[in-house]
């Protein structure tokens, strides 16, 4: 995909071309740059695909403004749905575009084929990753944090780690990226690569885990304790005691409360505001280390994967189990969703294999493994290589893969489409799943 500023420049050469004698820049003007927006306009509005029109909006300035200005999204979106037109409220238009995105996903994810692209990203290695709105950022094994475009694999910026510490853990947003040693929190502009911010004091100790939501940052201790940060007023706004066992996943619920995972295999719902604890969920399979939480924005649900293999899902509303399955043999680091996504949840593990299980019943859709080895030691991260996927059928047998094909899966995280993997080594793999072919 383009970036702005290619947009841009492809847009300006469009409209000096369309200037030139003929239309076409001193050339034949036989190009899809030398049409007017007369003719244009005509042609998009024969596309009867919503996506379709929409890739056509990111080749140029000239082509979005086209599509903008003769609200052709808007009447595609009257002629598959009349009975809005009388509303006049762009509010169910986008919902419908968002709904419309999000079964393209569930269906790229479930019966959509996949290609998965590597590169060398860290010096050492890579233990973590996220992804949000198109950027990836990975870390943790050295004290550099880099920054890439999720559809390009493309380079963007690298973050410095100022201290002698290891970070344990990080997350981002659109502005800042806020960063967890063991004692210690960082916080970088996404637009500088030194750190603008560290805390100092001994509020905590022996930090493993944190979730973040702006303004506040939720820190999990080897102690069991929680440890609220406000990062307006730089302090330690309140400390919760959640568990007597180390804390080893976070997660804040749009509610505003605090979900924390333990060694004990149980997870305490508490109160953000208070510090109340309201529950605790348990596993019918305990004792076994919960290892990663994920939260559900529309189904009022936690998910969980454990030590034993176990992927877990409990209802907020009465704290019990909706369904608790084993889908590996070994240990899950890590299970992720798409916000809004009510379908598919994707775990990893030490097997190396990534699966995509239902939300519902916590059933297996799909399975893979990389067609090929990691990339060379000698590779760039401005090396991006192509390589095919391998569905491992539900009664293979993981002994009679070789681990080469399968290392293990440290963290993942999903955006559109995509699922992005670290694996302990110096090496990123993003995962890109395509609509099945009518």
């Amino acid at each position: 995909m383009e970036t702005s500023s290619s947009r841009g420049r492809s847009g300006s050469a469009g409209l000096k071309r369309r200037r030139g004698p003929g239309g076409g820049g001193g050339g034949s003007g036989s190009t899809a740059q030398a049409l007017n927006d007369d003719t244009l306009r005509s042609v998009f509005s024969r596309l009867d695909d919503h996506f379709d029109l929409a890739r056509c909006s990111t080749v140029c300035n000239s082509w979005n403004r086209v599509i903008d200005t003769a609200h052709l999204m808007r009447d595609l979106y009257y002629k598959r749905n009349p009975q809005a037109r009388s509303s006049g409220s762009n509010t169910s238009i986008k919902s419908y575009f968002k709904e419309l995105a999000l079964d393209e996903h569930a269906s790229s994810f479930s019966r959509g084929p996949a290609e998965v692209y590597q590169w060398i990203g860290h010096p050492n290695q890579a233990t973590i990753c996220r992804m949000k709105s198109g950027s990836i950022l990975t870390g943790v094994g050295d004290k550099t944090l880099r920054l890439w475009s999720a559809e390009s694999c493309k380079y963007m910026n690298e973050y410095i780690v100022p201290s002698s510490k290891m970070l344990v853990n990080f997350d981002f947003d659109e502005n800042k990226i806020v960063g967890l040693t063991s004692s210690q929190l960082c916080i970088w502009r996404r637009s500088e690569p030194r750190s603008i911010f560290q805390s100092r004091g001994a509020s905590f100790n022996r930090g493993l885990c944190m979730s973040y939501a702006d303004p506040e940052v939720i820190i999990g201790c080897e102690d069991g304790r929680a440890f609220v940060y406000d990062m307006y007023s730089r302090s330690c706004s309140s400390i919760y005691r959640l568990h007597s066992s180390p804390l080893i996943c976070l997660t804040i619920t749009d509610d505003q409360l605090i979900a924390a995972g333990s060694t004990f295999g149980n997870v305490a719902i508490a109160d953000q505001t208070s510090g109340q604890k309201l529950g605790v969920l348990k596993s019918a399979f305990a004792p076994t280390a919960i290892r990663c939480l994920s939260f559900s924005t529309s189904g009022h649900l936690i998910f969980a994967g454990s030590s034993a293999g176990y992927a877990h899902c409990w209802d907020l509303r009465t704290l019990r189990p909706l369904w608790e399955k084993r889908v590996s043999p070994n240990v899950i680091y890590s299970a992720h969703h798409l916000p809004g996504d009510t379908g598919t949840l994707a775990v990893g593990g030490i097997d190396g294999v990534l699966r995509l299980i239902c939300q519902r019943t916590g059933e297996t859709i799909r399975s893979f493994i990389v067609n090929a080895d990691r990339p060379a030691a000698s590779s760039s991260h401005q090396q991006v290589e192509k390589k095919s996927v391998r569905q491992v059928a539900p009664n293979a047998r993981l002994d009679n893969i070789p681990t080469r094909l399968r290392p293990q899966i440290t963290c993942l995280a999903v955006g559109m489409k995509k699922i992005v993997t670290t694996h302990g080594e110096n090496y990123i793999r993003v995962w890109k799943f395509r609509p099945k072919s009518s």
